[in-house]
């Protein structure tokens, strides 16, 4: 029997017979065009997860070989769906809060941000001064905890095993002053509609005092010890090039566009809380390839930190309010119409479109996750590379699943 007649859709039980899984044969135009035809003579297709470590979660990438280079990349997606969108119009505004710290689990409180953002933009709720200096200090130190894991687990693909290890024990300081005042270590629901839950006290505030020189001079060492390796750079350089067309077509944002010298944030873009007060720059590089979206991410680390100390020079005093008077019920319906609203996560642009009927629950609630963007350019990029740089370009990318499978 040949591979052709093996993986003729039309025969469902010679399928299940191969020990090819039919389902694959489901998922979309896309896969069967690519896929359905089975290998030829030269060319050998395999599963790239959702099993191998590379994928950083339930991501399956089935990949056509020519040898050991990859003439066709396909993601397959929907391992961990669990409709946020549709539970979004099934909850009040307070009670869909939750979900958002699911989605982008290592940057949670970006997510928090935009759904607080929204329904505030929506029902014209002001936040205090002080509140919003919290939410960019608390902001700024998760997305350097979420570079950090970026970092270790990126490193752990490429064969590296000792910088998990500092990546790890300088997140335990983090998530350790964050636990202080949120409560929590990872699915943060720290904000709330109009300011947020919990001030902060002079423990968090000394930590943090702490923590930024602290960490700051922590970074020339990951510079000798990673950034500066020629291992690393023979994995990383002139790998997984992008150019500016291409991050435009797939909408790439965040540290991938960066990369290709796509100077976008939404913190500069379209500025929101007190961003537009703060002294910062964007790392931005012309190189394009695994390398420079490395050095975004790295540089992005050392501004975080310009923001927390900026942060706590200006935070009004602890008499300014962490929340406003009068603040909305977890029952608040907001009022009719439709907003945007979207904030500035490790990953890239995170925004919702809101609209409601003046209901108890949202009438519509449409998410945009940076990863599933970023992550639609694999499968071009990826072409002709080798199998091994696959693994480098798929990592440089910093995917968190299960904001792609919302």
């Amino acid at each position: 029997m040949t591979t052709e007649q093996i993986l003729t859709p039309e025969d469902p039980s010679k399928i299940k017979a191969s020990g090819f899984d039919p389902g694959i044969l489901e998922v979309g135009d896309s896969y069967t065009r690519h896929f359905q035809e089975g290998p030829t003579e030269d060319t050998l297709i395999i599963n790239m997860g959702p099993q191998h470590p590379s994928t950083h979660g339930v991501l399956r990438i089935v990949l056509e070989l020519d040898g050991e280079y990859i003439k066709k990349a396909e993601p397959v997606l929907g391992y961990v769906h669990r409709m946020h969108e549709k539970m979004g119009e099934n909850r009040s505004a307070a009670q869909f809060y939750p979900n958002t710290g699911r989605a982008d689990y290592l940057h949670a409180i970006a997510w928090n941000w935009v759904w607080c953002g929204a329904v505030e933009k929506l029902g014209g709720i002001e936040v205090p001064e002080r509140a919003e200096y919290i939410r960019v200090l608390t902001n700024e130190l998760n997305r350097i905890s979420s570079h950090l894991l970026w970092w270790g687990a990126y490193l752990l693909d490429l064969g590296a095993f000792t910088p998990i290890m500092y990546a790890f024990q300088d997140r335990e300081y983090i998530m350790d002053l964050l636990q202080r005042c949120t409560g929590s270590r990872l699915t943060y629901c720290y904000f709330r509609f109009g300011g947020v839950s919990h001030d902060l006290d002079d423990v968090f505030m000394d930590g943090v005092r702490e923590f930024v020189p602290y960490f700051r001079n922590r970074l020339p060492m990951f510079k000798a010890l990673v950034t500066d390796n020629i291992i690393l750079r023979k994995r990383v350089e002139d790998v997984g090039h992008f150019d500016q067309d291409l991050c435009r077509r797939y909408g790439a944002t965040g540290p991938v566009c960066r990369g290709s010298a796509i100077p976008y944030d939404v913190r500069r873009a379209e500025p929101f809380s007190v961003y537009d007060k703060l002294d910062f720059e964007i790392p931005h590089y012309e190189e394009g390839d695994a390398m420079a979206r490395y050095l975004v991410r790295m540089d992005e680390i050392e501004e975080s930190l310009k923001i927390i100390e900026q942060c706590l020079e200006r935070l009004p005093s602890a008499k300014g309010k962490h929340i406003v008077d009068k603040a909305p019920k977890p029952t608040y319906k907001a009022p009719a119409g439709e907003v945007y609203y979207a904030v500035e996560a490790a990953r890239g642009e995170v925004s919702v479109l809101l609209s409601s009927d003046g209901g108890a629950n949202p009438y519509r609630v449409k998410l945009r996750a940076p990863s599933y963007c970023n992550l639609s350019l694999f499968a071009e990029a990826a072409q002709g590379v080798l199998l091994g740089d696959a693994v480098s370009i798929l990592g440089s990318l910093d995917l968190v699943i299960p904001e792609i499978d919302r």
